[in-house]
């Protein structure tokens, strides 16, 4: 149990010398997170689409 302590303690001392982000970095990774994701979810349903219709043409 005393090792768990010692643990928490050196996690809370590690957290203080993080530098943590500010709310427009945040802001700003969050934004280009979301649209990156938008645009290879639009090029994923395209390549979907493309190859569900080019195998209904063959087999269909």
């Amino acid at each position: 149990m005393k090792n768990f302590f010692r643990f928490c303690r050196e996690c809370v001392g590690e957290l203080k010398k993080v530098t943590w982000p500010t709310r427009s970095e945040v802001f700003a990774s969050v934004k280009v997170v979301l649209i990156s994701t938008v645009i290879f979810a639009i090029i994923l349903g395209a390549l979907d689409w493309g190859f569900t219709s080019g195998l209904q043409a063959i087999f269909g």
